[in-house]
C-alpha cells in the first residue's frame, strides 16, 4: 500500500490491514487487542483546534495535558512559515514494509530555484544528510528536502533530481546538490528490500501542501521509534515579534532516537514509570548500533545570515535535551535551518537582482537584510521550544505498530501520561 498526503488530508485506507487512527482500542494484526494506551480525539475536534489533534484525528501533545512555553502559529507546525510545504508517501505493506518518504519545500514546490540562507549542525554524525558541504561552503541551499530511511537516502537524492527534471528542468541544466536525509527503520521495516522508489519521492514532493501536516507514523517516519516507543514525525512552531513584524519559526523532525530510561516530558522524568513493555530493550539486542537518530529541519521567515541559520540549527540540541536524550554515539543527529526571507537575494552573479547593474554579466552586489546578532535570542528560544514540543507530538500522535519478524513498537501510554501530569499539578 502506498499512501499520499493530499492537501485535503483525505483519510487513507489500507488493502493489507485496517487501522483506526487515534481511537482506542484498535485491533492490530493477528486479531489481538493492544493495551489501551490511547486518548481518543474525534476528527471533528481537529477541525476546530489543530493544536490538539492532527488532521487525521490523532491527539497531539497538548491534548494529554502537556504544556509548552511560547506562542505557536495557527497550526503549530512548520507549515505556519509562509511558503513552506510538506508532503508524504507512506508505505505499509504486508508484515514487513513500514517505511516512506517525507518532502519539505522551503519556498513551496512552485519556487524551488530561489536559494534560501541555510546552515546545518551535526550533534552526532552517525547519519547522513546530503548537500551539506555546499551549504557549508555557500551558506545557501536550493530546492526541496527529502527524509527517508537509511538505505533509501540515495533514492531520495535521485528522486529530488527526477522531480526537478520533470517540473523545473531549467534548474538541473548545470548541476543539482539535493538535501536528502535519513534515520534507520530496520527494527520494524524490511530496510534491505529497497521498497522506497524514485516515484514515491516524486509523489511526496508533488503532493506537498501548506496546510497542517500529519504526524506520527507517516512518510519517512512510518517505521521509526523514539525513546523505544513508537516514534516518527513531529512538528511545532513559534511566533516571534521583532521590529513591528510577527515572524514564525517552524520545526519538523523525524524522531528515531533515545533510550526509554532517558525519557522526560515537561521536566518530569518518566524513564522508570514507563520502563515496562519495552520490546526494544530486551536481550539479545534486536537493533544494531546506529539505529537511534533524528533529523530536524528548522524554517523561519525572519531575515537571517547563513551563520545565524547555523546558530539556530545548534539550538535544536537544547530542545532535544529537554526530552531527556544525551546524544548517543550511535545516533545520527543532524539539523538544518533555513531562512526564507530575502527572496532573490542570492544570485549566481550572472544576473544581479539587488544592487548594481541588473543586466546579465554586469558586476554588482547581492544584499541581505538580517536581524542583528544582539537581537536574535528570541529566535533561539523559539527553536528550543518548538523542538521540545515537536518530539512530544511525534510520540503522542502514534499507536502500537508491529513490523518485520514480529517486532513490535508500543505507543507511549497516553492515558497513564495524562494521569501522571494531573497528579504532578494537583
Amino acid at each position: 500500500m502506498c499512501r499520499t498526503r493530499s492537501p485535503r488530508h483525505h483519510r487513507s485506507t489500507s488493502t493489507t490491514r485496517s487501522r483506526r487512527v487515534g481511537r482506542a482500542p484498535a485491533v492490530i494484526e493477528g486479531g489481538q487487542e493492544p493495551r489501551v494506551t490511547l486518548i481518543p480525539v474525534s476528527p471533528a475536534s481537529s477541525q476546530h483546534d489543530p493544536h490538539l489533534a492532527t488532521p487525521t484525528g490523532k491527539p497531539r501533545a497538548r491534548a494529554v495535558g502537556l504544556k509548552y512555553r511560547g506562542t505557536p502559529g495557527p497550526h503549530n507546525a512548520i507549515t505556519d512559515v509562509p511558503g513552506v510545504e510538506v508532503g508524504y508517501q507512506t508505505l505499509i505493506e504486508g508484515d514487513s514494509v513500514r517505511t516512506g518518504v517525507t518532502a519539505i519545500h522551503p519556498r513551496g514546490k512552485r519556487n524551488p530555484g530561489d536559494p534560501v540562507a541555510a546552515g546545518y549542525f551535526s550533534l552526532n554524525g552517525n547519519g547522513e544528510m546530503t548537500g551539506v558541504t555546499w551549504i557549508e561552503e555557500s551558506g545557501t541551499m536550493q530546492g526541496p528536502v527529502a527524509i527517508t530511511n537509511t538505505n533509501s537516502v540515495g533514492i531520495a537524492h535521485a528522486g529530488i533530481i527526477a522531480w526537478m527534471n520533470q517540473f523545473h528542468a531549467e534548474l538541473t541544466d548545470v548541476w543539482a546538490l539535493p538535501v536528502a536525509a535519513e534515520t534507520w527503520d530496520g527494527y520494524l521495516n524490511d530496510i534491505k528490500g529497497h521498497h522506497v522508489e524514485e516515484r514515491h519521492v516524486v509523489a511526496a514532493l508533488q503532493s506537498a501542501a501548506s496546510d497542517q501536516p500529519d504526524e506520527g507514523s507517516v512518510g519517512g517516519g512510518t517505521g521509526m521509534n523514539c525513546y523505544q516507543f513508537k516514534g516518527g514525525n513531529g512538528t511545532a512552531s513559534r511566533l516571534v515579534e521583532y521590529a513591528g513584524t510577527t515572524y514564525t519559526v517552524g520545526v519538523f523532525l523525524q524522531a528515531n532516537f533515545g533510550r526509554r530510561s532517558e525519557l522526560t516530558l515537561n521536566g518530569i522524568y518518566l524513564g522508570e514509570e514507563f520502563g515496562d513493555d519495552n520490546p526494544m530493550g530486551g536481550k539479545p539486542r534486536q537493533a544494531p548500533p546506529g539505529t537511534g537518530s533524528v533529523i530536524v529541519v528548522v524554517a523561519t521567515d525572519a531575515p537571517l545570515f547563513p551563520s545565524q541559520c547555523k546558530a539556530l540549527a545548534r539550538r535544536v540540541t537544547l530542545g532535544l535535551a529537554r526530552t531527556g536524550t544525551t546524544g548517543s554515539h550511535s545516533s545520527g543527529d543532524i539539523f538544518l535551518a533555513v531562512s526564507t526571507a530575502n527572496p532573490g537575494a542570492f544570485t549566481s552573479g550572472d544576473q544581479i537582482s539587488s544592487v548594481g547593474d541588473p543586466g546579465r554579466g554586469g558586476e554588482g552586489y547581492d544584499s541581505l537584510t538580517f536581524v542583528p546578532w544582539g537581537r536574535i535570542n528570541p529566535f533561539f528560544e523559539a527553536v528550543v521550544q518548538a523542538t521540545e514540543e515537536a518530539v512530544a507530538n511525534a510520540l503522542i500522535a502514534n499507536e502500537d505498530m508491529t513490523g518485520r519478524d514480529g517486532h513490535r513498537s508500543p505507543a507511549l501510554p497516553r492515558q497513564r501520561l495524562a494521569e501522571i501530569l494531573a497528579r504532578k499539578r494537583d
